[in-house]
């Protein structure tokens, strides 16, 4: 089976990386950092806002089981596309909601799934969408880190909702989770 890659930011990669998680279709997930100016950013560096990097997720898939263009309208469904560097109580440019795109095919294919979105939304969609150039992971305690801290409070409080809403957005988009 062929996979290929796509880098997406929509807020903390904590939660971005347990909503792909639970996508049919998806291999696997990576936290880390994308849209910088320095070389292997740690997570303290990238928290500060100074680096340009925005928290994202590299998401490995298989575009005969979902499509490079379903992924970026689960993206936009479980994030909050119209606020600029900010989602929830996460303000900064590291925060920022973006589309790192491969080609000009995955460019005009994110275009065309923000204009479909549009109409969702009371304000203009202002998430991103720049040309790919680089993924650096994030240190290995922010790799999976639902599955690792189910019952701490953040994970209750802002994952686990999340992932309570995108069940009901894969019903609406027509896809099922794996495990049901």
């Amino acid at each position: 089976m062929m996979y290929k890659k796509v880098v997406l930011g929509g807020g903390c990669f904590w939660c971005t990386e347990a909503i792909f998680r639970a996508t049919p279709g998806v291999q696997q997930v990576s936290s880390g950092f994308s849209g910088g100016f320095i070389k292997n950013p740690a997570y303290r560096e990238v928290c500060t806002g100074r680096t340009g990097h925005a928290e994202v997720v590299e998401i490995t898939y298989s575009p005969e089981m979902i499509s490079f263009k379903d992924l970026v309208i689960i993206h936009l469904h479980t994030h909050n596309p119209t606020t600029l560097h900010k989602q929830g109580a996460d303000k900064g440019s590291q925060y920022r909601s973006v589309i790192f795109y491969a080609d000009a095919n995955e460019k005009e294919m994110a275009t065309a799934a923000i204009n479909e979105m549009q109409p969702l939304w009371e304000n203009p969609i202002v998430t991103e969408i720049v040309p790919f150039e680089v993924f650096y992971a994030a240190e290995q305690q922010h790799q999976d880190y639902y599955t690792a801290n189910a019952d701490a409070p953040y994970c209750q409080f802002i994952i686990t909702p999340k992932l309570k809403k995108y069940k009901k957005v894969q019903q609406q988009l027509g896809f099922t989770t794996e495990t049901e």
